[in-house]
């Protein structure tokens, strides 16, 4: 019930934030404008050039022209679309795969799994995500491609052409977006109705 009501809230912060008075902010237009290619009828974002994986020019909110750096924004944006593939893959196994032994390991619902390992356990997952954040802190900030971290443990990239690499930079980058999706699904389903995600 405090679920639906924070859901609630939230929902209404922002239809109310819709029609508060917003500032005068002096757009230019002209005919030999470029216009976006996933919203024709808007001018395509001057920071969004294209040199990224999956830019297509969509900003209705202008977030780029806000952006100071849109490399780390992309950073962003690829560390959570790959912890939400990770995590939607996660929930997934948590209903219908195989646990590990023991009473605390039997619960089906992916949000009482993580009260119910204990402390232990999720302080195990906190420290590796620490640990990961830790060693890759520096390659967030300055030169470099935006989600390279070094690895390449299974070799997903090697002897690949240039072409081949910004294919698999593209497909991730559109499977992050969609993960996101899904869990942001996944996990307002599994909080407000309380039914598994595939039945």
């Amino acid at each position: 019930m405090m679920a639906l009501r924070s859901f609630v809230l939230v929902a209404l912060t922002g239809v109310a934030a819709a029609f508060a008075p917003s500032r005068n902010v002096a757009v230019s237009t002209s005919l030999s404008a470029e216009m976006s290619k996933s919203l024709p009828f808007l001018v395509k974002p001057e920071k969004l050039d294209g040199s990224m994986a999956g830019d297509v020019g969509f900003d209705p909110m202008g977030l780029s022209e806000i952006q100071v750096d849109l490399k780390y924004a992309r950073w962003a944006e690829l560390k959570h679309g790959r912890i939400c593939m990770l995590a939607i893959v996660g929930m997934l196994f948590q209903e219908y795969g195989i646990h590990i032994p023991g009473e605390r390991f039997v619960t089906t619902d992916p949000i009482e799994a993580i009260g119910s390992v204990g402390f232990a356990g999720n302080a195990q997952v906190f420290a590796l995500i620490g640990a990961i954040e830790l060693g890759t802190y520096e390659r967030h900030y300055g030169e470099g491609t935006p989600g390279d971290i070094g690895w390449d443990l299974i070799g997903v990239l090697k002897g690949k052409s240039d072409e081949e690499v910004q294919k698999a930079m593209e497909q991730e980058i559109q499977h992050s977006r969609l993960a996101m999706i899904a869990f942001t699904g996944a996990l307002i389903q599994t909080l407000l109705f309380h039914k598994p995600l595939l039945g």
